[in-house]
């Protein structure tokens, strides 16, 4: 059986550590734990599941590769499905950021022995920025693609390099979170950056503008729904995000203009 993944869970896979106990929650038909247990890259795999349809095609998956001996599938909710120090390399992906860091932050004593996060959030993704940085996670790498017509972020985070104080993971986390002047005078400061994501933003793709323009077009889509109420409320709202509107399309025009 010859499995060939999206471009969205292979650069999941391409983040898993050799020889990895792996935890992937919310595994649906197990893809991605099966993939990388036929190309030896991991040792152990949890594929965790809640519903029962993707946990039986989870179980058929494993049980047609052949492969019962090096994954278990396992039927729970959220890291319900792992014990500590069971894993060390957890992958979530395919949900929203809110739910990710409710599933992290639910079975946060799960996470003991645990090294590497590997996240992609559908939407969201600055409160699993937020998440990683409140719980001393480093944010170690992050990659934006496009694929079937939605665009995705996936997000590494690491545990602190061992040995390291509290104080040097502040420092390490102040300085990914600095606030940066733009060539065109705009600066990003750390709630842009928590949104953009802060090595994303420096490495500004076209893929990575086409996102935020989407993000534009749909608060011009709410800023026309509002224009229909005269409600106080909505007019102090309607302000806000013009702001935000127009500060992301000056972001945009300087992104474009920086890669001309």
């Amino acid at each position: 059986m010859i499995i060939k993944l999206s471009k969205r869970l292979q650069q999941i896979a391409d983040w898993v550590p050799k020889n990895s106990r792996l935890a992937d929650i919310g595994s649906d038909h197990a893809l991605l734990p099966t993939y990388l247990a036929k190309e030896k890259h991991i040792v152990k795999a949890i594929a965790g599941e809640v519903n029962p349809g993707p946990f039986d095609a989870a179980v058929r998956q494993v049980k047609g590769a052949r492969l019962e001996s090096i994954i278990e599938v396992r039927r729970g909710d959220g890291l319900a499905v792992v014990q500590a120090d069971e894993v060390d390399c957890i992958t979530i992906a395919g949900m929203g950021g809110g739910l990710i860091v409710s599933i992290l932050q639910t079975g946060v004593d799960k996470l003991s022995g645990v090294q590497r996060l590997v996240l992609q959030p559908n939407v969201g993704e600055d409160l699993v920025r937020q998440w990683l940085r409140e719980e001393k996670w480093l944010l170690k790498a992050e990659h934006i693609l496009e694929e079937d017509g939605k665009i995705y972020e996936v997000l590494l985070a690491e545990r602190p390099i061992e040995g390291w104080e509290a104080d040097e993971f502040v420092q390490a986390d102040k300085a990914m979170y600095a606030s940066r002047q733009l060539a065109c005078g705009f600066v990003l400061d750390e709630k842009w950056l928590l949104k953009l994501g802060p090595y994303l933003s420096q490495e500004v793709s076209g893929v990575f503008i086409e996102k935020w323009q989407h993000e534009v077009n749909k608060q011009e889509r709410i800023l026309n729904t509002m224009a229909k109420s005269d409600a106080e409320e909505t007019a102090e709202r309607r302000e806000q995000f013009v702001a935000y509107k127009s500060e992301l399309e000056e972001l945009i025009a300087c992104w474009q203009k920086g890669r001309q």
